[in-house]
C-alpha cells in the first residue's frame, strides 16, 4: 500500500509539475506571438513569389502548437484527477480489508 501511496504522489507531482511548465510555456508563445503580430509588416518582404505558387496561408485545419499545448494540459490535469480517483478507491479498499482482517481476527478470538 505505500507503494502505491508513493507511486500516486510521484504521479500527482508530475502531472502538477508538467501543467505549470506547459502553462509557462504557452503564455510565453502568446507574448512572442503577440509581439511579432505587432510588429509584423502589411506587405510581403522581397519579391513576388513565382508563378505557379499560391499565397502562404496558415492551414486552417491544424491547432498550431499553441492548441497542441493547450491540449497536452487537458490531458495532464485528466491524468491527474484519475490518480486521485484511483488512489481515493485504493485507500478505501485498504481500509475495508483492514476493518474485514480485523473484524475476523476478533471473531476467530472469542
Amino acid at each position: 500500500r505505500e507503494k502505491q501511496n508513493k507511486e500516486f504522489q510521484m504521479t500527482v507531482s508530475d502531472q502538477r509539475s508538467t501543467q505549470q511548465l506547459l502553462k509557462k510555456a504557452l503564455d510565453f508563445l502568446k507574448d512572442f506571438y503577440a509581439k511579432k503580430a505587432s510588429f509584423a509588416q502589411q506587405e510581403p518582404a522581397g519579391p513576388p513569389p513565382p508563378a505557379g505558387f499560391k499565397e502562404y496561408k496558415n492551414n486552417t485545419q491544424s491547432g498550431g502548437v499553441m492548441q497542441l499545448l493547450k491540449q497536452i494540459i487537458t490531458d495532464a490535469k485528466a491524468m491527474e484527477a484519475e490518480a486521485i480517483r484511483s488512489e481515493e478507491d485504493s485507500q478505501k479498499a485498504y481500509e475495508d480489508f483492514v476493518k474485514e482482517t480485523n473484524a475476523s481476527i476478533e471473531a476467530k478470538s472469542k
